[in-house]
């Protein structure tokens, strides 16, 4: 007996089953299978989907472009912020979501004038991404859950703000994902592998870097904030730079979201505008973060791949032996097997 066909839909500019994503959204019954293939063009919505299982592939990585322009600093219809929570380019909620060779852009621009701008807010319980762009300035990948408590108010504002916090598992995969404050961030157990990750210039508008100490800051790739027995976020075989014209040592490979926030960079290509201290404290470079797990393995200088010596590292940044190693990429391994399966 033939198993049951999976729901299919087709979103192309003409000629589809429907031409806007948010209308096969709509089609697909909740707990229901589906797959909606997006034809190429550039389809400028603002995507909320939470059903069952649900796969998007694109046409292509630079052939399908999802874009919106939603900022924090926007003001809502009752006269409040937007917030982070909700600027999102596309929500992915339920239990599963597979997309794939697609770009999900915000569009809305520096985070210094905008304000935070998420392009993506992977919230379903399993997540798997590849081949897929994402590009913004601050908080372009958002990798749920939030944090037990805010600390702000209000600054959880937004599509999960009253829900019980859950654990994800997500994956990307052959994925590139560009930003410059905090741009990928969140508390869930994530895998990145085989991917590019990029630091965009903020010296073009020297209004928006940070300064500590007259030091120019570029930006900050992960603000990480589970717990100390989560996975945390896995960087694996990534290549890892600043956009072209990034100043030497402005970059930092994370600060925590909070206290224990666990962050590691394994067998990953990196060039020179990676910072010496490689994490940061939150507030401060060198804050001391005694509860996080920060560290690399085997990282490889992205021109000769010769071994990085990183010897002005943060006290706080772990020095990760085999062992560690091989204990972290066994965790990795079970969690790509649980997403792909």
């Amino acid at each position: 007996m033939k198993g049951k066909r999976m729901f299919e839909v087709h979103v192309k500019k003409e000629n589809g089953d429907y031409s806007t994503i948010t209308e096969a959204i709509q089609a697909v019954p909740y707990e229901e299978k589906a797959i909606i293939y997006i034809g190429e063009g550039t389809y400028h919505e603002k995507l909320f989907c939470e059903k069952s299982d649900i796969t998007f592939v694109g046409a292509g990585i630079d052939k399908t472009i999802i874009e919106y322009d939603d900022g924090a600093f926007d003001q809502m219809e009752d006269g409040s912020k937007m917030g982070t929570f909700r600027s999102y380019t596309a929500f992915f909620g339920g239990k599963r979501v597979t997309v794939r060779n697609m770009t999900i852009a915000n569009t809305v621009g520096d985070g210094s004038l905008h304000g935070q701008a998420l392009a993506v807010y992977a919230d379903a319980n399993i997540c798997f991404f590849e081949n897929v762009k994402m590009t913004g300035h601050q908080d372009t990948l958002f990798c749920a859950p939030l944090p037990l408590t805010e600390r702000q108010k209000n600054g959880f504002m937004g599509p999960r703000v009253l829900n019980p916090r859950k654990k994800t598992a997500q994956l990307y995969r052959n994925c590139e994902i560009y930003g410059d404050v905090d741009f990928i961030f969140g508390g869930a157990d994530a895998v990145f592998e085989d991917c590019l990750i990029v630091c965009n210039n903020r010296q073009k508008n020297v209004a928006a870097g940070e300064s500590q100490d007259g030091r120019f800051i570029n930006g900050y790739i992960t603000a990480a904030c589970g717990s100390r027995d989560d996975l945390g976020f896995v960087f694996r075989n990534c290549t890892v730079r600043g956009e072209e014209g990034c100043i030497e040592g402005s970059v930092f490979l994370g600060r925590p979201w909070r206290d224990e926030a666990r962050t590691v960079f394994l067998d990953c290509k990196m060039d020179n505008s990676i910072a010496p201290e490689r994490f940061s404290g939150w507030g401060a470079v060198d804050k001391d973060q005694p509860d996080t797990y920060y560290g690399e393995y085997r990282s490889l200088d992205i021109i000769d791949s010769s071994v990085i010596v990183a010897d002005a590292k943060n006290a706080f940044v772990k020095d990760i032996t085999e062992k560690d190693y091989k204990n972290l990429s066994d965790r990795a391994d079970e969690l790509k097997k649980k997403v792909t399966e």
